[in-house]
């Protein structure tokens, strides 16, 4: 995540109807169309009433479609699901609502596919158009929960970046950690991160509050303007995880997230920046997270973080296996004070790291701190060793990511 106050996004710019609307919510609920296979069906504003999402049609995002507080929306294997152009106010997202569910399970051998309307890929197909240097061309998906997060406010609450306060959307945290927001399997998200205001980006998944009844597993992110999935706060366990083509951080914790992420690949471009970015709670809600089974490939790029601590970060990073670094700035990086007191007190915890060392580097040589305190550096070389190539024993399992557009892409 981008470390910038995103402004109030303001009413919508976009045409829509206005039945159901009012002063204080400027979408209208969406169509409710019965649509002939085939076809190619717009969809606006908020949902007001369970839907179902087929195969046979290709579903196109018009501003930003809500799935209302109550209401669920599936989404069948297979389906494409494009979204319009349209920069900032007029940026097409899908967003789930607290109270609301996406259930949206794909398969293996047809995935749920979230791209651009300038992607030629079409009804049946998997591959698309684009190249994987079209980053940013609509938002990208979000879901809210109810779930716990760590923020200044004294309801434990917030409004998602880029949505105005006030709307009937929005909102997400709470006190329900086994909050259900639906279930996300075999979902590829392409070509999102467009700006919803100045400077200010979506990520390809967003995760905000989302509580651990919510399953969320088999996810591609591929060519992001900004991070591949952030977890703002939440307790969701999330599994099997592939990045690339971001152009900020692979995965971004923040909030005091407090799940799992167990298998992910994350692959850095010249564009990206850390592929692991660690910020610690904002709040007086603690919480610490576990990364586990990560394979990173860092590419040889230059300056790109292995891993940003910020703010406090708590959590445990396990089996992490890191390759193709880069000898000139690829670290693993305590950024504060806040961040060098917590791991120096056993609250950020290295287990089994392997990685291959850059030609006359040491493991010792790839951690860096900033601060006015000393951070205790054998906490990361007393679990991280130097491995060579075809040698590692942790990692990612890379065989559960074949079904992805990355891996028919040739990069990996």
């Amino acid at each position: 995540m981008r470390k910038k106050f995103l402004p109030i996004l303001g009413a919508l710019a976009v045409s829509l109807a206005t039945v159901g609307c009012s002063s204080d919510d400027p979408i209208s609920p969406g169509p409710d169309p019965k649509p002939e296979p085939g076809k190619d069906i717009v969809k606006t504003g908020i949902l007001k009433s369970n839907e179902t999402w087929t195969a046979d049609n290709i579903y196109v995002l018009d501003g930003r479609v809500v799935v209302d507080e109550g209401i669920t929306l599936t989404i069948e294997p297979g389906t494409i699901v494009k979204a319009k152009d349209g920069q900032e106010s007029n940026a097409s997202a899908l967003i789930v609502d607290q109270g609301a569910k996406l259930i949206a399970n794909g398969t293996a051998d047809k995935p749920i596919i979230f791209t651009s309307v300038n992607d030629e890929i079409k009804v049946g197909e998997k591959n698309s158009s684009l190249k994987a240097s079209d980053a940013g061309q609509w938002g990208g998906v979000i879901v809210l929960g109810k779930a716990p997060i760590s923020v200044a406010a004294s309801s434990g609450k917030s409004y998602i970046e880029g949505i105005p306060a006030g709307l009937s959307y929005g909102e997400y945290g709470g006190t329900d950690a086994a909050d259900n927001s639906g279930s996300l399997k075999y979902i590829s998200i392409r070509y999102s991160g467009i700006a919803v205001a100045p400077n200010s980006e979506i990520q390809g998944l967003t995760l905000g509050g989302v509580g651990n009844g919510t399953t969320v597993e088999n996810v591609e992110i591929f060519s992001n303007k900004d991070d591949g999935i952030e977890f703002f706060g939440g307790t969701v366990n999330v599994k099997n995880v592939i990045v690339y083509g971001q152009e900020d951080d692979g995965l971004d914790i923040d909030q005091a997230y407090s799940g799992t992420i167990d298998n992910a690949l994350i692959i850095q471009t010249k564009e990206s920046d850390s592929a692991l970015e660690i910020d610690g709670p904002e709040g007086n809600a603690a919480g610490a997270f576990t990364l586990k089974n990560i394979t990173i490939n860092m590419s040889d790029f230059a300056g790109n973080k292995i891993v940003d601590f910020r703010d406090g970060a708590t959590g445990k990073l396990e089996n992490i296996y890191v390759y193709n670094i880069n000898p000139d700035g690829d670290v693993v990086n305590v950024n504060d004070d806040k961040s060098i007191a917590t791991l120096n007190a056993g609250n950020i915890n290295f287990v089994k790291w392997e990685l291959i060392l850059p030609a006359g580097k040491t493991v010792a040589n790839l951690f860096t701190s900033k601060g006015s305190t000393t951070a205790d550096v054998t906490k990361f070389t007393n679990n991280s060793v130097g491995v060579e190539n075809g040698k590692q024993s942790v990692g990612a399992n890379i065989s559960l990511f074949d079904w992805t557009f990355t891996k028919t892409s040739k990069l990996f």
